[in-house]
């Protein structure tokens, strides 16, 4: 049965954030409802068609409408993810039935709570969490000593946790900021890098330098790096001491070995805490080194104040082609898993000679 619904905004003057820069939020509605029919006419935005689909679209329109009210500036990301995260929402609270829990999970878990936290607020601009997994990450450091946050490229593992260590230390729950990486090659050997220790070891902590230029004075950064408040070194460099009062990251955790992971882990101190990140599906470790990022993921498992957080392609905050990449890439993978190991041509070769 057809039904119709209008949503109206209070504000007119907002109406244009609402429906985006060349409508290009109301077309990711549109998109994702296509049995309904939506128009817009001066406040007031009418939704037409299936009473089912009705519901879920105009759910979405004004769940929109709150996340503008609560400050955050609307895009077709996230629009996109709003409508992600109400279904999502949805099928959980169908899952769990009609009761009390229910309800409550739906609303700790709408987009406007979500998407409109602030981690930190820096040079004109404020660093949220953009997905329901990036919340749940930030959550994690925020209430563990110790968090992993495992995904893939563009999930926003390093740029949350550098936000949350500058967050620490602008508030003064923390000394200083230590930022640390293995000094591996992405599979190409680029050989004796000349100059100085830094020199050579900057093109491997560059994107840690990147992140922190976003939320630092970057005309501040050499006297904090001077001073011992922020400090970026190989992950070598780890071994002997104790860090206490600081905020640790490890990044490109996945290219550790599992004797560098646990020496590492055994640098905290008291007062610290510590996010390790990485993708165990990028791993540029010598053929048969194991990489201490799994490893740990199954020897910490169930470890009190530790958390794990798998972020996955939902949770890519880069162009759109990189979630559809590595999503291709993964089914590929699977693919490749469930046919087993392909032989070598040195294997068939012998195979022939076998037959002769």
């Amino acid at each position: 049965m057809s039904v119709t619904r209008v949503v109206v905004v209070d504000d007119a003057v907002r109406m244009p954030e609402l429906l985006g820069s060349g409508d290009g939020v109301l077309r990711e509605v549109e998109k994702a409802f296509p049995a309904v029919d939506i128009l817009v006419r001066g406040n007031r935005i009418t939704l037409t068609g299936d009473e089912d689909d009705v519901a879920a679209a105009t759910g979405a329109v004004e769940e929109l409408r709150d996340v503008l009210g609560a400050g955050v500036p609307l895009t077709p990301d996230v629009a996109r993810e709003s409508v992600r995260m109400l279904r999502a929402t949805g099928a959980s609270a169908s899952a769990a039935g009609d009761g009390a829990g229910a309800s409550s999970t739906a609303t700790a878990e709408r987009p406007a709570g979500v998407l409109s936290r602030s981690i930190l607020s820096t040079r004109g601009r404020t660093i949220r969490p953009k997905t329901q997994g990036q919340a749940a990450y930030v959550h994690a450091i925020e209430s563990h000593t110790i968090t992993f946050g495992i995904g893939p490229a563009g999930t926003g593992k390093t740029y949350l946790a550098m936000a949350q260590a500058v967050a620490a230390l602008q508030s003064k729950r923390v000394n200083r900021i230590v930022l640390t990486r293995p000094a591996v090659e992405a599979g190409e050997r680029l050989g004796f890098l000349p100059g100085s220790l830094s020199e050579k070891i900057d093109p491997y902590l560059r994107p840690l330098y990147d992140a922190l230029h976003d939320m630092v004075d970057p005309e501040s950064i050499p006297k904090l790096m001077e001073a011992g408040t922020i400090e970026v070194a190989p992950l070598a460099y780890m071994r002997g001491r104790t860090l206490n009062d600081a905020f640790v990251i490890l990044d490109e955790a996945q290219n550790t070995t599992r004797e560098q992971m646990k020496m590492f882990l055994t640098r905290l101190g008291f007062g610290t805490t510590m996010v390790v990140t990485g993708d165990v599906t990028q791993v540029d470790l010598p053929g048969g080194t194991r990489s201490g990022l799994r490893a740990a993921s199954e020897i910490l498992s169930g470890v009190e104040d530790i958390a794990f957080c798998h972020l996955n392609a939902d949770d890519v905050v880069r162009h759109r082609l990189v979630s559809d990449i590595i999503t291709a890439y993964a089914k590929n993978d699977e693919s490749d898993a469930a046919r087993g190991p392909r032989p070598t041509g040195q294997r068939r070769r012998f195979e022939r000679e076998e037959q002769r």
